[in-house]
């Protein structure tokens, strides 16, 4: 039999509707209102350059192959960081992981004002991937140490709103700084300099639930209402015991498959609209709609599969459910194709931006609902990897076949894609049938 594991399901009874409302204080609600500055700041930093890409396309006589190698400079990095830094985190825990990773990308954000040309942007983008790469996993690491199960995708659904705020935030930073100053390189100062007021607060206020002062004993025992007290803990995962999941491979597919379409909308857009032949005030505050629908769709994934959960449905049922109604809808992105309208396209895309949202929650949930937390980095990280080899693909595809076609292919596959993620994840993301000897899955 496998060691019992800390987080095996206990009684939640005590902590039920009235009892467990007087008892607790909200400080993991806290931490999780810093996950989301953080995610909110990452993606600022992130979407700068895609808000000014039509302007630095004319300034430097970039094609979009151009554009899509200094996004896929930036992908390289961000996917070789977000396994390394899956480990990172669970080694460093999470107090220093982020100290380290937001003090190294702020200060790249803020030396990207001095690009000159397309490699120098290039060697500032890789490293920028290399800062942020491991945000997200480490976010589902402080989720897993900080929120009961019950709570954990709306947990989620809250940092990973950050990205839709930040990529909803951006340009309109950027579009002032550059009326403002009249040239595009202080939008990178101002925008880098976000992160160093959020690791103030970060360093001043986080502790682990065990240390943190204003955390009451109710707070902690309801944080670890799904784990047995004494039980044995086992020793971190190991990737060559995870890839032998089929749990793992997936959520590491179900990435890779549609993790690019988000990508597509958040570092293309703007350039898709210009193409159509909006203004540019069209083009770069047109932006903030599939980021407003993708905001939405976080709260709307979460918040149904967190009220499934609270109804008596099992984890994985409520997260599968989730998936098969939000990721084939995903197809009437197909509907943008038969439009010249503006305000058409912008709802269209901000609806599939709605539904891969609800998607993508699950899919951050699902290492903290199918793996205990000495594995989530780990299985995070990999899951991030995965992501970023599919994006890199899909990203210098999407430069050469705009070169010498249209967006007309590339909407096309993002719309039927985000099918063949979900079927992957019904298919191979459920609790095993026989005994897991290893102690690494939880029962979801």
């Amino acid at each position: 039999m496998a060691p019992q594991n800390p987080e095996e399901r206990a009684d939640p009874a005590p902590f039920e509707r009235g009892n467990f409302r007087r008892a607790r204080s909200r400080v993991r609600w806290w931490i999780g209102g810093l996950l989301f500055a953080s995610t909110i700041i990452n993606y600022i930093d992130r979407q700068t350059l895609s808000a000014l890409a039509p302007i630095l396309k004319t300034e430097f006589h970039w094609t979009n192959s151009d554009f899509a190698s200094l996004l896929i400079s930036f992908r390289i990095a961000y996917t070789i960081m977000q396994g390394v830094g899956g480990r990172l985190f669970d080694a460093l825990g999470s107090r220093l992981g982020f100290a380290i990773v937001v003090s190294f990308y702020s200060l790249i954000a803020i030396a990207t004002a001095f690009a000159r040309g397309i490699v120098s942007f290039r060697v500032f983008r890789f490293l920028l991937g290399l800062g942020e790469g491991p945000n997200f996993p480490g976010a589902a690491k402080t989720v897993s140490e900080w929120f009961p199960s019950r709570e954990r995708a709306w947990a989620v659904a809250l940092f990973d709103s950050g990205t839709s705020i930040g990529g909803a935030i951006a340009p309109f930073i950027v579009l002032y700084a550059y009326k403002v100053f009249g040239t595009w390189r202080p939008a990178f100062v101002l925008t880098g300099c976000l992160g160093f007021i959020w690791l103030f607060v970060w360093l001043r206020y986080f502790r682990d639930p065990e240390s943190h002062p204003a955390v009451t004993r109710e707070e902690l025992q309801y944080i670890r209402e799904s784990r047995v007290p004494g039980a044995v803990t086992p020793p971190p995962a190991r990737w060559r015991d995870l890839i032998r999941y089929r749990q793992t491979w997936g959520i590491v597919l179900g990435r890779f498959l549609l993790d690019p379409y988000w990508f597509f909308v958040a570092e293309w857009f703007a350039l898709y609209l210009s193409s159509k032949g909006f203004r540019l005030e069209q083009s770069v505050l047109g932006f903030w709609m599939p980021f407003l629908g993708a905001d939405l769709g976080n709260f709307a994934g979460g918040g149904l599969s967190s009220y499934w959960i609270s109804r008596g449905w099992p984890v994985g049922k409520a997260r599968r459910a989730v998936l098969l109604i939000f990721g084939p809808s995903m197809i009437s992105l197909l509907f943008v194709l038969h439009t010249s309208s503006y305000v058409a396209a912008l709802f269209l895309f901000a609806y599939a931006s709605f539904a891969y949202a609800a998607c993508s929650t699950m899919f951050l949930s699902l290492p903290t609902d199918a793996f205990h937390s000495t594995a989530v980095g780990t299985v995070a990280g990999m899951a991030g990897t995965g992501a970023g080899i599919g994006t890199m693909i899909s990203t210098y595809l999407i430069g050469r076949v705009t070169d010498v076609t249209s967006f007309a292919p590339v909407i096309t596959v993002a719309a039927i894609v985000p099918c063949i993620a979900t079927v992957a994840f019904v298919t191979l993301v459920r609790s095993s049938r026989r005994p897991d000897r290893r102690g690494l899955l939880r029962e979801f």
